[in-house]
């Protein structure tokens, strides 16, 4: 506990130091400049076995370039400019380099698409600086890892299992086939999904972890049907991050079953079928501006710079201490195109919303679901609510 109140007091100093820079902020008469850094690396996925759709390369930095125009279009007005410096990174060491040049730059708020180690390690070199998550989903960083000066506007594995997990229990499809892989991240989905299953009462009669390495293209309709044999069950859950195996799962079960999780049936942060509440239009300007569909790293990197624009115009400031104080209060509520307004937990970082359950090409549902129901907010009935939170550097800095 020491530890982590002398962490949360240091960055809460460093941030408040961060005020007195003026290289962030230009004077142009009586306007501002805004200077936001993108910082990106994804590690090498290797050899898959399977013909998985790769995720674009500028994932996530398209959404922080379309969130950029749209906060110029109204800044304008408001003698506010908002600049961009992305880089995208070879190496950890060369993320955390570029971190460090931005920052000697000037720069004191960042968007991060990057696994969680890399994310850990940006916060804690740049403590007077405010950084936001939108590449990795994490629970540990909203939890025992996480980081006073870093809000999360990625979904974190537990809230996706929790919209997942809803949308089975109002289905009362509620005996569970859990099927994982052999990675960190598939062994991390799958217990979030174990979770979910206790928190919503669902029953999971039986797991079967994935350990062949034989090609999926050739042998799924003989492998599978044999491979998913276990007593009766209403969904195959499926936890394949990487795409090894999980696609070819659908229609080739022992049971004529509905695949869900990381194939089939999809809880995620953003998808292409997401079309009311003016999503459409969002839509639309992202695929003018990149070309392709936005998904849901574009829309966090989006909303993550969004959340910083609305912040500068409330307060006509980029202090970056100040800007996460009002990200995390009830002043800042945000417009995601989600049909509610968005906003910060203050006990962890993470942004609220809801969750689109989807399959490939359409929208199935959206979780919270109906009649589940929370004392402050049906939002926070999605992932870890204040009293399960581990994380106790915020309580520190606040």
């Amino acid at each position: 506990m020491r530890h982590y109140l002398i962490h949360g007091l240091a960055c809460l100093l460093a941030l408040t130091s961060a005020a007195l820079l003026a290289t962030q902020v230009r004077a142009e008469g009586d306007g501002l400049e805004v200077g936001i850094g993108y910082l990106a690396w994804e590690p090498k996925r290797g050899p898959l076995l399977s013909n998985v759709i790769p995720e674009p390369q500028d994932a996530g930095l398209r959404g922080a370039e379309l969130a950029v125009a749209d906060s110029n279009s109204t800044g304008r007005f408001l003698r506010q400019r908002y600049r961009l410096d992305a880089v995208r990174a070879a190496t950890p060491e060369d993320l955390l380099a570029k971190a460090r040049d931005m920052h000697d730059q000037g720069l004191r708020l960042f968007v991060v698409n990057a696994p969680a180690e890399q994310v850990l390690q940006l916060a804690d070199s740049l403590p007077d600086s405010l950084l936001f998550n939108a590449g990795s989903p994490s629970d540990e960083l909203r939890g025992s890892q996480c980081r006073a000066n870093l809000l999360h506007s990625l979904p974190n594995r537990t809230m996706l299992a929790d919209a997942l997990a809803q949308f089975l229990a109002t289905r009362r499809w509620q005996r569970w086939l859990l099927v994982s892989g052999q990675t960190p991240d598939d062994q991390a989905y799958a217990a979030a999904l174990r979770r979910a299953a206790g928190r919503f009462g669902a029953k999971i009669v039986a797991e079967k972890p994935w350990s062949f390495d034989n090609d999926q293209r050739r042998s799924a309709q003989a492998d599978m049907p044999l491979f998913t044999q276990a007593s009766d069950y209403d969904v195959v859950l499926v936890a394949d991050e990487r795409g090894d195996f999980g696609e070819y799962l659908p229609y080739n079960t022992w049971y004529p079953r509905p695949v869900a999780g990381t194939q089939g049936l999809t809880p995620t942060g953003w998808h292409k079928a997401v079309e009311t509440y003016g999503a459409a239009q969002l839509q639309k300007r992202f695929e003018a501006l990149a070309g392709r569909w936005m998904n849901d790293r574009d829309f966090a990197a989006w909303i993550a710079v969004r959340s910083i624009a609305s912040a500068v115009t409330r307060q006509k400031s980029t202090d970056p201490h100040a800007i996460r104080r009002l990200a995390l209060s009830a002043d800042l509520p945000l417009d995601g195109f989600k049909g509610r307004k968005l906003s910060y937990r203050d006990w962890d970082g993470q942004l609220r919303q809801p969750i689109p359950v989807v399959h490939p090409r359409a929208l199935v549902s959206t979780s919270p679901q109906d009649g589940f129901l929370h004392p402050v907010s049906e939002l926070d009935s999605l992932g870890f609510d204040r009293p399960e939170s581990t994380c106790r550097q915020f309580a520190a800095a606040d």
